[in-house]
């Protein structure tokens, strides 16, 4: 599937807390002006947070994609890139929301950039993450309730 978004993983650190998407223009991704389609842009983004912090917490928790927007600044007509990280730090307060409370909202936010960091588009993810065996008593909660 990610494949028909157009998006191209081209740079992956060994550790993936870093991953960068390069989202070529093409007559395969252009629309009706001449620029690089909005859906192509949000679908080349819109997997690559979850996926990270799936391999770096690995099976202890629960990852999900909770809500995305994306805020258009201007078209893009040329190559667009988009950089993904984590810090450590970020992954410790991941670790220590979850511990505490069970679960955990992040929110993250990028920029769809040219080479000389041109913005097109702001995106914003909100990833819930779990502690998996909290995850599984919630799902029982809400299904017993019903």
């Amino acid at each position: 599937m990610y494949r028909r978004s157009t998006g191209k993983i081209i740079e992956v650190s060994n550790d993936l807390h870093y991953v960068k998407v390069k989202i070529p223009i093409s007559i395969k991704n252009r629309n009706y002006v001449g620029s690089i389609f909005g859906g192509s842009l949000f679908s080349a983004t819109d997997p690559i947070y979850m996926i990270q912090l799936m391999n770096i917490l690995k099976e202890d928790y629960i990852v999900w994609d909770k809500d995305a927007s994306i805020k258009y600044k201007r078209p893009a007509k040329e190559n667009v890139y988009a950089e993904f990280s984590f810090s450590q730090d970020e992954i410790n307060e991941i670790k220590s929301q979850v511990a505490n409370n069970g679960e955990f909202n992040l929110v993250k936010t990028l920029n769809l950039v040219n080479k000389q960091n041109v913005v097109f588009a702001e995106i914003s993810k909100t990833i819930y993450i779990a502690n998996k065996t909290f995850f599984k008593e919630k799902q029982n909660l809400k299904v017993s309730n019903k």
